[in-house]
């Protein structure tokens, strides 16, 4: 799937479903926002996302166990973070990066405040642009903007130079 980079958008923390999910629904909410723009190892056609890969996360305590075998809008968010994020970082350091974030602010502006910025990101380098430097930035602002940076840059040289 090829999908077009200006379509990119992340739900926001109001547009995530305000009923909880099972894994299964979770899985395809979660593909049905990030299947065009987040590429598997593999060359198969194999999901980008499974139900152990959100298990695992589970097991290892990256994100809290499901409240009833049901995922609510904070695993959502998490998720979301981690999927992208895992392109270009390890999942110790994407923990550390969430809980930069959690420290500074609460989970939804945290979580939209991400969604924002990753999407500009997108927009400034298949533009190819770049920022305008901000020095009002607080360290916290400076580096998500240099983490979702460097998901927006691995995705423009998948798409322009290695026709992924």
């Amino acid at each position: 799937m090829n999908t077009k980079i200006e379509d990119f958008h992340l739900p926001r923390w109001n547009e995530l479903p305000s009923i909880d999910l099972y894994i299964d629904q979770l899985v395809s909410f979660l593909e049905q926002y990030l299947a065009g723009y987040i590429k598997n190892d593999s060359e198969k056609d194999e999901k980008i996302i499974t139900k152990t890969m959100i298990n695992n996360y589970v097991k290892h305590k990256t994100i809290k166990a499901p409240t009833n075998k049901k995922y609510n809008k904070e695993h959502m968010a998490s998720l979301f973070v981690i999927f992208v994020l895992k392109e270009v970082y390890s999942i110790h350091e994407i923990e550390k990066l969430i809980g930069l974030a959690l420290k500074t602010s609460p989970i939804e502006l945290a979580y939209d405040r991400f969604c924002s910025e990753l999407e500009k990101a997108i927009r400034i380098v298949f533009a190819e642009k770049h920022y305008i430097k901000n020095s009002k930035l607080s360290k916290e602002q400076y580096i998500l903007r240099n983490v979702v940076q460097s998901f927006a840059n691995k995705l423009y040289v998948q798409r322009v130079y290695l026709k992924k």
